[in-house]
């Protein structure tokens, strides 16, 4: 599986940004979604999570109620939509497939909260 995320950038606190991440693997709907990000001198931690037919949906606390992720079965493609952005939002945003042949992660897409 190849994962290309894409619409990070740079916005004001209170902004919106709409990270997309397209999948090459033609039986996209076979894997879980999730999106992660990682913050400079940080690890990498979870955001938010979507399952195979999207009717299960998890966030992070810090994001709850914010953002919100959903995907395209039809398309290979799953979201994040970001809301009311925050400086402690800025970070690395990766995309991650899981299934049964394994876990793969896109290139990230850095996305950048100005105060």
């Amino acid at each position: 599986v190849q994962l290309q995320a894409s619409g990070g950038g740079l916005v004001q606190a209170g902004g919106s940004l709409r990270l997309s991440c397209a999948a090459s693997k033609r039986f996209f709907s076979n894997y879980v979604m999730g999106w992660f990000r990682q913050a400079p001198g940080k690890e990498r931690e979870f955001v938010a999570v979507i399952d195979r037919s999207g009717g299960s949906i998890s966030y992070a606390d810090s994001v709850k109620g914010r953002f919100a992720i959903s995907r395209d079965n039809a398309k290979n493609t799953v979201s994040l939509q970001m809301n009311s952005l925050k400086p402690e939002d800025t970070a690395v945003y990766y995309c991650r497939a899981s299934g049964a042949l394994g876990v793969y992660w896109g290139q990230g897409t850095q996305v950048t909260v100005s105060s």
